[in-house]
């Protein structure tokens, strides 16, 4: 897929999926604004995009938080003037915990970013692409959005909600040319899932590696890699008649 003049802005950019994505825009051609609370590893996307003759810029944003929200797309038209293609993906995983026990401020705080994030990310980016005729969004749900996720009540709800903004969101926009798609990775090969294997299992985490896999037909993890290969194609044209999808990208872990 060529994206050769396109602008992508990337939240969560400063590692796993999100850094993955960066860098699989600018191999396509795309300019990048390389976006994450962690400014310092923002910056390290940047600069490999950069390293390999790609074109990008970092900013350092709490997502949750509408100035900062505002401040990264204006920034994505200051650099680039315009933005064709969003992946609102930053979010954390909480801590693993039962519905009863589950702390209060911990929840909070999942929602806050997880999904006021997303809000606040189409509620600030979407003008731009409603005033060009043209863009698309992928936010980031989860396979958690569409199946429960015992001990992570705040994250499934958060991912489910998502889901709920893209339908919304992309109905409404649709006829201004933009579509508004969703992701639903299940276990993928980053630093969250390694978190939360610790959590699951303090004692023996790949114990939740070997239950995953075990239950999975493809027999293992996903790649971010992988992940961001199908960002690039549903913001590119080659989707564009898909519109308030919520696509699984799990292995075929909810087929079976």
């Amino acid at each position: 897929m060529s994206l050769k003049g396109k602008v992508a802005l990337v939240t969560g950019a400063g590692n796993g999926i999100g850094r993955a994505a960066c860098l699989a825009y600018a191999a396509a051609g795309a300019h990048v604004l390389a976006v994450d609370i962690d400014g310092a590893a923002a910056l390290a996307t940047r600069d490999a995009i950069r390293a390999t003759g790609g074109e990008a810029e970092a900013h350092r944003a709490d997502v949750s938080q509408a100035g900062e929200a505002q401040a990264y797309s204006q920034e994505a038209i200051r650099h680039f003037g315009r933005i064709d293609c969003f992946f609102n993906n930053a979010g954390i995983e909480g801590v693993v915990a039962s519905t009863m026990e589950y702390p209060e401020d911990v929840f909070d705080r999942v929602m806050a970013i997880n999904l006021k994030g997303v809000f606040l990310g189409l509620k600030y980016v979407l003008p731009h692409m409603v005033e060009n005729n043209s863009g698309s969004v992928v936010n980031a749900a989860s396979v958690g959005g569409v199946v429960g996720a015992p001990g992570l009540c705040a994250y499934s709800a958060s991912k489910h909600a998502i889901i709920g903004l893209t339908r919304t969101a992309a109905a409404e926009v649709a006829q201004y040319g933009v579509r508004v798609n969703a992701i639903c990775p299940s276990a993928i090969e980053t630093r969250m899932i390694d978190s939360l294997a610790s959590m699951y299992a303090p004692d023996d985490p790949d114990s939740v590696r070997d239950q995953f896999v075990a239950r999975n037909p493809t027999r293992r993890y996903g790649l971010p890699e992988e992940v961001a290969q199908v960002v690039l194609f549903l913001t590119s044209d080659a989707a564009s008649f898909v519109n308030g999808e919520a696509l699984m990208i799990d292995g075929g872990r909810t087929a079976v």
